[in-house]
């Protein structure tokens, strides 16, 4: 069976009260949402095409914040809308992950 989405997107949302560095509070929600926005201008949103969800914690946020491009596994980190416009156009668009983005 294929995959019902090309790319499924996470996008962690998770806020921490103890002090640790978190993506949460790096206006993630609002990034998150920009990459919506971005995936439907382009006519990429929907059954097998792209799909972006907010997450809780993805365990990665001293990295962060953070991103995970499923099915592929591909992690980024990012900070503005030009680093989710280079995400949105390059890997989930044209195919071809952003190497400058991507942690390890």
């Amino acid at each position: 069976m294929a995959n019902y989405y090309e790319h499924h997107v996470f996008f962690c949302q998770n806020r921490r009260d103890d002090g640790r560095r978190c993506c949460g509070g790096a206006g993630t929600d609002a990034l998150a949402g920009y990459a919506k926005d971005r995936v439907k201008a382009l006519g990429l949103a929907g059954p097998g095409k792209v799909r972006v969800n907010r997450a809780g914690c993805l365990d990665r946020c001293e990295q962060g914040p953070v991103a995970v491009v499923y099915p592929e596994g591909v992690w980024y980190t990012y900070v503005d809308r030009s680093d989710i416009d280079e995400i949105v156009e390059s890997h989930l668009r044209d195919g071809k992950p952003v190497e400058r983005l991507r942690l390890d």
